[in-house]
């Protein structure tokens, strides 16, 4: 390393087998290529701001998402015929590229969302990191593009945001967020692969995603019309072209004075997502019991890591049962109907933990008593969580930036 410093929806379980199947090829051969080629750790070269290229931090309290970014970058170019390039982290900056990029004209991009938090005793983690970067490599297999060394990137990611650790803010519920992103670059218009790719992260500091309330819950439009995802789709892979559809959705129910989506999918209108976010719903079952279900990784379900926290710490918990398992929006109304539904949060990086209070579906609003539960689970899942991302719980899932 050198230092410059001058510078189912109706699946059935044999659909959900071969996807199961499917998603292991594509880790079998992400292992094998990462074991042929990759950029290293060992050859990062850094580029150091200059004091006039440094910008200024505003306070954490005022922090928006997304709109103000740190001092430095990581960058690293692959060529079809060169392989991978330099790894390098320099001081942030904007791209020349072609018009005829691969990118702007095939969507060829994925990306991850991660998070970086400041503990009470100045300590700097990240959360359960090598999840994120093992989505990006299959990400990448799927979307033909390189594959590379995981424990490569995050030694890359790591040192990145040692080098602006200084932007990880100081206040509960304010973190850095990371952004990986890896787009095709080539300048030709043929509908193929590009022979040139660019991978880089960016960070910036962040203020709670829907505001300072983080327990505030949101409203919710189920249309049938729209779709986020379908079988055999790349709805499980974060892939930057999944999202721009989505966008007038989310503009029509705002104009209905709702914050986000909730997506249905196939002709029984199956709840996959709600927004950019995984799901849950708490319910009585009708033995007496309380079930907690969220849908299955059967394609179409983005994998989120906030997601399997959820899973594996409820499951730990054994205080109730923890299902994968389809549900449609007639379960829903009956459940509601017969009063068996307790509550319903959304859980992703962005937001930890939000719970739900309306659907608004075929124009009848179905009120959720989420803040009326007497479980309060969405509470103890966004407390256990944000405690383990905040030091005050030790964990595995926290790993230390030097």
């Amino acid at each position: 390393m050198k230092i410059v410093t001058n510078m189912s929806r109706g699946m059935s379980s044999l659909l959900l087998s071969k996807y199961a199947c499917h998603r292991a090829l594509l880790l079998k051969n992400v292992e094998r290529c990462c074991s042929t080629q990759s950029f290293r750790f060992e050859d990062l070269k850094i580029n150091l701001a200059m004091s006039h290229q440094l910008m200024r931090k505003p306070e954490a309290s005022t922090l928006a998402f997304g709109a103000t970014f740190s001092d430095h970058m990581f960058q690293v170019e692959w060529t079809h015929f060169g392989g991978w390039g330099i790894p390098q982290i320099v001081p942030l900056h904007n791209f020349q590229m072609h018009p005829g990029s691969k990118v702007f004209h095939y969507g060829q991009a994925i990306f991850e969302g991660m998070k970086a938090f400041r503990h009470a005793n100045g300590k700097v983690t990240l959360f359960r990191p090598e999840l994120n970067i093992q989505r990006l490599l299959s990400s990448s297999e799927r979307s033909s593009l390189p594959t590379f060394d995981r424990d490569e990137l995050l030694k890359c990611l790591k040192k990145l945001v040692s080098i602006d650790k200084q932007w990880v803010p100081d206040l509960d519920m304010s973190s850095l967020y990371i952004r990986p992103t890896f787009i095709g670059v080539e300048g030709t218009l043929g509908v193929s692969a590009a022979k040139t790719a660019l991978l880089y992260i960016i960070t910036c500091p962040v203020g709670p995603y829907f505001g300072k309330d983080i327990t505030k819950p949101v409203s919710l439009l189920a249309d049938p019309k729209f779709v986020r995802a379908w079988p055999g789709g790349v709805g499980h892979f974060k892939m930057a072209s999944n999202y721009a559809p989505t966008l007038y959705v989310q503009k029509l129910a705002q104009e209905q004075g709702l914050d986000q989506v909730l997506w249905l999918s196939g002709a029984d209108l199956q709840i996959a997502e709600g927004g950019a976010m995984n799901i849950f719903i708490l319910l009585k079952t009708k033995s007496g019991g309380v079930e907690l279900v969220t849908p299955p990784l059967d394609g179409t379900i983005l994998p989120g890591i906030t997601r399997k926290s959820v899973l594996e710490l409820t499951r730990k918990w054994n205080e109730f049962t923890v299902s994968e398992r389809t549900l449609t929006m007639n379960e829903l109304l009956e459940a509601k109907i017969n009063k068996r539904l307790l509550e319903i949060f959304l859980c992703g990086t962005a937001c930890c933990v939000c719970p739900v209070k309306l659907i608004r579906f075929q124009g009848d609003d179905i009120e959720i008593p989420t803040m009326e539960s007497g479980m309060k689970l969405y509470l103890r899942v966004l407390k256990t969580l944000t405690d383990i991302q905040y030091g005050r719980i030790k964990s595995e899932w926290s790993v230390d930036i030097e």
